[in-house]
């Protein structure tokens, strides 16, 4: 449990850095092989860490009967993969990135707490 507790955490972390990316930072328009690939390297290690995430979550919500459950886990891991995609291609706009970002963040949290109970 401890570790799903640090993945957590740092998805968590992920998905704030994401998003001072998404307001900050201007596609590269000059060489998009290159920026495409520069947007692959930055985000494979999420992509794997979103994978693990999922993995032990699904374990630990069948294990234990609590406030966050299956649909819950695979919304989230959706809508993270979503928001990894849309903060360095900004073809969304602010107020739903932000509502994935909300939601994301709640059910984080709210497996945060399920395991420190």
């Amino acid at each position: 449990m401890q570790h799903l507790y640090e993945l957590t955490n740092t998805l968590i972390l992920e998905l704030e850095r994401l998003k001072d990316i998404f307001y900050k930072q201007n596609e590269s328009t000059e060489n998009k092989q290159d920026y495409f690939q520069y947007v692959k390297e930055e985000t494979t290690p999420i992509y794997d860490l979103l994978s693990d995430w999922e993995e032990e979550a699904m374990v630990f919500v069948k294990k234990r009967k609590g406030h966050v459950h299956f649909k819950q886990i695979i919304a989230t891991k959706e809508n993270m993969e979503l928001i990894i995609l849309h903060s360095y291609y900004k073809d969304l706009r602010k107020r739903r990135y932000m509502e994935y970002h909300s939601s994301c963040l709640y059910v984080f949290n709210q497996l945060k707490e399920e395991i420190q109970r």
